[in-house]
């Protein structure tokens, strides 16, 4: 995945679409069903895609605390003794 950063900013982007094996409970997969048969998504695949990109429209703030913890996690991980 590409990415830029300007600032404080970070862009993240990609033209990549690759495939992802999941495991759905049978209410997960209605969900995806009814988005296909409601012709909000054309396949399973497109539905899962377009749920992921909602989720994440909304919770930025809260995956952006989440990536800052992770960032912090790793420095500090760094600055630790090996092992």
């Amino acid at each position: 995945m590409g990415g830029a950063a300007c600032g404080g900013t970070r862009q993240l982007f990609t033209n990549l679409s690759v495939p992802v094996m999941t495991r759905l409970r049978q209410g997960d997969r209605q969900v995806l069903d009814t988005l296909v048969d409601a012709g909000v998504a054309r396949s399973r695949s497109e539905a899962l895609a377009w749920c992921v990109k909602l989720v994440g429209q909304h919770t930025d703030d809260w995956l952006q605390g989440l990536r800052d913890a992770m960032s912090e996690v790793d420095r500090l991980r760094a600055e630790g003794p090996s092992v």
